[in-house]
């Protein structure tokens, strides 16, 4: 099967065919953060030799004159000691590592005990047939919390229960790979991608304010809005545009549901999986009353009492990071024991250990990510082009919502190019984020606008790690079916999801919505 989808690649003409063979070229996303540390050294020795400067736009020196920021060469002597003494540190103290793996150790319980796979099939059986695509796509955009599970169980499902209902299985499959990839943001509720994005914000934040601290539920609004501009997005495209092009399905053409690479799951639940799933509804609720009882207990533990305004509840926000964990930990661990699928303590602590067995490749990208950005730092050169490019954007007189909306669109161009959304972002922020603050937007929303453009185009590049599988899934009801038919089937949900995007991204920064609590729009550098 490889070899075909290989063969199929390899005969795709036009620009689909150009970004596969231009991305194979790069080199694993690894190696491209060390490419870059190697750039980076060089670029700091030659601006030394040059004298690039800036003027810090808030700090002074001893005269009461605008502080001077000077690059660094990361061949002197103090930067060489400084990288090989602190390396433990730098790799510990890169922000998102800790987030992920705290926020991961529970959501591998839940993952493994089976909770995502059989909350998204339940969702799916009680479907009503008039409300099969928005409940697909809704499901998907909601299936991101599970990660891989979605990908491996929702969108197989999804074309199983599309054939049953009369309707063509491939337009299911892409209503799901929509709602899933496409709408990789969206979501009602905060979830893993969180701590990822902005641990890596908060990095690149505090180049320029060393008091800027993460809000784990800073674009909570945003995504929640996403979903819902998106849902009907691709309820269009999949009832108007797809499924009436989409060959019919020869009688002898499909196989079985439970033929192929993945397994369908079953869409009617067992006794144990529904009593399950009620455990796991208790437990979360259980959890919620839990945070909710800290914010208005005696002692209050998460609201600071000695604070005004909203920094009283910088202690809430800032928890919520153990809250995912003890929250997926506890449903999952729920879920198992009464599913049968978790027997006692040690299956979970096996799951946990699975867990974290999985974010190897993870670790290895941490590592070279978290010098990256602290040898960047060090160099002073993301300070320095932040504040000519600010100097540069406030020159060129365009409004906030034109510059995000130009940064959504080269967001959308790179993932074309570099799938994973850490890497593109680790790479992206130490820049984009300091700039945009000196321009007063928030690092809130500098992280809504390129989550908008790096889900819109990820279910249009061969290079998407999932894109192959999804195409095998495909290739169950329709042999024939190649790497141009799907890109060609996903390419009107990208571009409708980018536009849409954009749009809502322009509106929201005219009318000054809070991006999530205590998360504005605007943002004033102290």
């Amino acid at each position: 099967m490889t070899d075909t989808i290989q063969t199929q690649a390899n005969e795709t003409k036009g620009i689909l065919a150009w970004i596969e063979r231009s991305g194979n070229k790069l080199p694993d996303p690894v190696f491209i953060f060390l490419w870059c540390i190697g750039a980076v050294m060089l670029i700091s020795v030659i601006a030394v030799f040059f004298g690039v400067s800036a003027l810090h736009p808030t700090q002074v020196d001893a005269a009461g004159n605008a502080l001077v920021v000077n690059a660094e060469s990361l061949l002197s002597a103090a930067n060489i000691q400084r990288l090989l003494v602190e390396m433990p540190a730098t790799f510990t103290g890169f922000h998102p590592l800790g987030y992920v793996l705290v926020v991961m150790l529970g959501a591998g319980v839940a993952e493994r005990s089976g909770l995502f796979a059989v909350a998204m099939s339940g969702a799916m059986s009680k479907a009503p047939q008039s409300m099969l695509t928005p409940a697909v796509a809704l499901i998907g955009m909601l299936g991101n919390l599970a990660a891989d599970a979605a990908y491996v169980v929702l969108i197989p499902l999804a074309g199983v229960v599309f054939a049953a209902a009369g309707r063509h299985p491939i337009a299911g499959i892409a209503a799901a790979f929509a709602g899933v990839s496409g709408g990789f943001s969206a979501n009602l509720i905060p979830g893993q991608l969180e701590p990822l994005l902005f641990g890596i914000t908060e990095a690149a934040a505090e180049t320029l304010d060393p008091t800027w601290n993460a809000n784990m539920v800073g674009n909570w609004y945003f995504i929640s809005a996403m979903t819902v501009v998106f849902l009907p997005v691709i309820w269009y495209v999949t009832d108007k545009i797809i499924e009436p092009r989409l060959a019919p399905i020869g009688a002898g053409e499909a196989e079985s549901s439970t033929a192929g690479i993945i397994k369908a799951p079953n869409t009617k639940l067992e006794e144990n999986e529904i009593q399950g799933l009620r455990k796991a509804g208790l437990a979360c609720l259980g959890i919620i009353l839990l945070w909710i009882l800290f914010c208005i207990a005696p002692g209050t533990p998460l609201i600071e009492d000695s604070a005004t305004g909203v920094a009283r509840y910088n202690p809430l926000l800032q928890s919520l990071v153990a809250g995912f964990f003890i929250l997926f930990l506890s449903a999952g661990w729920a879920y198992g024991s009464a599913a049968g699928t978790i027997k006692n303590h040690r299956d979970v602590v096996r799951m946990m250990s699975e867990a974290m067995a999985d974010l190897a490749y993870y670790l290895v990208l941490a590592f070279t990510a978290a010098h990256f950005v602290a040898m960047f730092n060090w160099s002073n050169l993301g300070l320095i082009f932040a504040i000519n490019g600010a100097a540069f954007l406030e020159g060129s007189n365009l409004p906030d919502s034109i510059l995000l909306a130009f940064i959504i669109l080269f967001g959308a161009t790179i993932n074309l190019f570099v799938g994973s959304a850490s890497a593109k972002w680790a790479l992206l922020a130490p820049v984009l984020v300091p700039m945009l603050m000196l321009i007063g937007i928030s690092p809130e929303m500098t992280t809504a606008a390129y989550r908008v453009g790096d889900g819109s185009t990820n279910i249009i590049t061969p290079l998407m790690p999932y894109f192959p599988l999804i195409l095998v899934f495909c290739q169950r009801w329709q042999k024939e079916f190649g790497l141009g038919s799907l890109a060609a089937t996903m390419l009107p949900y990208s571009m409708l999801l980018l536009a849409s995007g954009i749009v809502m991204t322009i509106i929201w920064v005219i009318l000054g919505i809070p991006l999530g609590p205590n998360a504005p729009v605007e943002f004033v550098l102290q």
